[in-house]
């Protein structure tokens, strides 16, 4: 059984106001609180370490597995390794996230470690949101680690979000591509107060046709710090687009690194990078509307953040 206040967290990362249909597996506070496996969709607990391996059969399609985890408990720090297999053919849908309510004085972390193995022609979508509450003085840490290794004309979409209440996170991301594999990446982040957050990503496009598009849009307010850094390596003929916009406020700081690296002739790559502040003439045309400046503020930021 589920507390309210981690019921609250499984809807902001995971938008579950009940139990998920199809494969999950839900972990509170350190242990399993529930999972359920299908016919195409196998969940193992690991032996050696905490966390799973999600077996998904050749063919599978419109099926979703559910993996979020919550924390509502100062003091908890925890590493979960999770591995997915899909196979050739197959197209699902991945839901992870964690959510922490930390409301003591010690630190709450969670560092989950994904990797995905998609097979041949198969398709994956996998979103992830990291989220956090509580009023301890104990810090909200999320560090997430995601490998992808894709097969020829795979294609794997994933969206990362992080809106609120995470202290500090460090996430890192690698990617090896395959002959016309597909990987395309959104990322939206906002922080506040006193929180830092690295995004790291390094794509190698190793076979040829294949492409990646990586785009972060971020806020950040306060005295908050942020930092983009993304590389992608052209080793064929293939194509890459990575981008930063991002708004700045207050006395925050943001740095964007952009990386591209071409070993091929044929290699087309593309950064970009936009950071700057929310535009006068955008508030005061919201302000002729009824809007305080406050408000037109939020409207814009929530605006870009979709």
């Amino acid at each position: 059984m589920m507390d309210a206040v981690q019921k609250r967290l499984l809807e902001e990362v995971a938008d579950l106001h009940k139990v998920p249909e199809g494969a999950y597996n839900i972990r509170a506070n350190g242990q399993m609180a529930g999972r359920n496996t299908t016919a195409n969709i196998d969940i193992v607990s690991k032996e050696d370490v905490s966390g799973m391996d999600i077996h998904i059969k050749p063919g599978t399609k419109n099926e979703s597995v559910h993996i979020p985890v919550v924390l509502s408990q100062s003091g908890i720090k925890e590493t979960v390794y999770n591995d997915f297999y899909i196979g050739e053919d197959a197209d699902v849908i991945i839901v992870a996230g964690c959510g922490i309510d930390n409301c003591g004085g010690e630190d709450a972390e969670h560092d989950g470690i994904h990797r995905f193995y998609l097979g041949k022609n198969a398709r994956a979508k996998y979103v992830e949101k990291h989220y956090g509450s509580g009023e301890g003085e104990g810090k909200r840490i999320l560090n997430p680690g995601t490998e992808v290794y894709m097969e020829e004309n795979s294609v794997m979409e994933m969206e990362m979000v992080q809106i609120k209440g995470v202290d500090s996170t460090e996430r890192k991301t690698i990617a090896k591509l395959s002959a016309g594999a597909k990987l395309i990446v959104h990322e939206r982040l906002m922080t506040h107060g006193e929180q830092s957050a690295l995004s790291i990503y390094e794509v190698e496009l190793n076979g040829v046709g294949a492409s990646a598009d990586i785009v972060s849009r971020s806020v950040a307010r306060d005295t908050s710090y942020q930092k983009f850094d993304s590389r992608i390596i052209g080793n064929v003929p293939c194509s890459g687009h990575t981008e930063c916009d991002a708004i700045i406020m207050d006395k925050a700081k943001i740095l964007a690194v952009p990386q591209l690296e071409a070993n091929d002739v044929d290699a087309a790559l593309i950064h970009e990078a936009a950071i700057g502040k929310i535009a006068g003439e955008q508030i005061i045309k919201l302000m002729t509307l009824g809007l305080t400046e406050e408000e037109a503020e939020e409207q814009i930021i929530n605006g870009f953040l979709k």
